[in-house]
């Protein structure tokens, strides 16, 4: 995996770190992000240094695996568990998480096809009934029919 650089960032207190508005500018998230991830355990929260605490560069790539987990449909939970994973010795339980994702994934795809199906059969009754008759989607929408 390609590593970016982050530019102009200034190594602070003679190392690479960063303040939690600066990672949170270089990760490209709100520093409520930065908080509420830490919350959830998905981000360490380092120690004070003075009146700030200092974050390795590392947390930007944290914060992007995060973010490209969640892009693929990853739960915050289920990216914990792949967190857990991160080094990749464990691909049963990799591939176990990945695969409850798709059957999740499946299922939300077969509802969504169900109900376009209905809403699509709803539409072509609207259009071919009459307008001296209720119209199917809003008689379907106020309970007098049940969706098929």
């Amino acid at each position: 995996m390609k590593k970016k650089t982050v530019v102009g960032l200034q190594p602070l207190y003679g190392h690479s770190s960063l303040t939690i508005g600066r990672l949170a500018k270089a990760a490209g998230v709100g520093v409520e992000t930065v908080r509420y991830y830490q919350s959830r355990g998905l981000l360490r929260v380092p120690p004070a240094s003075g009146a700030f605490r200092i974050y390795p560069l590392a947390a930007i790539d944290r914060i992007a695996f995060i973010k490209r987990a969640q892009s693929l449909g990853f739960s915050l939970d289920e990216v914990h568990s792949l967190l857990d994973l991160e080094d990749g010795r464990n691909r049963r339980a990799i591939q176990s998480v990945t695969q409850a994702r798709l059957a999740q994934i499946d299922d939300k795809l077969g509802e969504l096809n169900r109900m376009r199906g209905v809403l699509s059969d709803l539409l072509n009754r609207c259009r071919q009934t009459g307008q001296m008759h209720v119209c199917p989607i809003i008689e379907t929408l106020a309970g007098a029919r049940p969706p098929t």
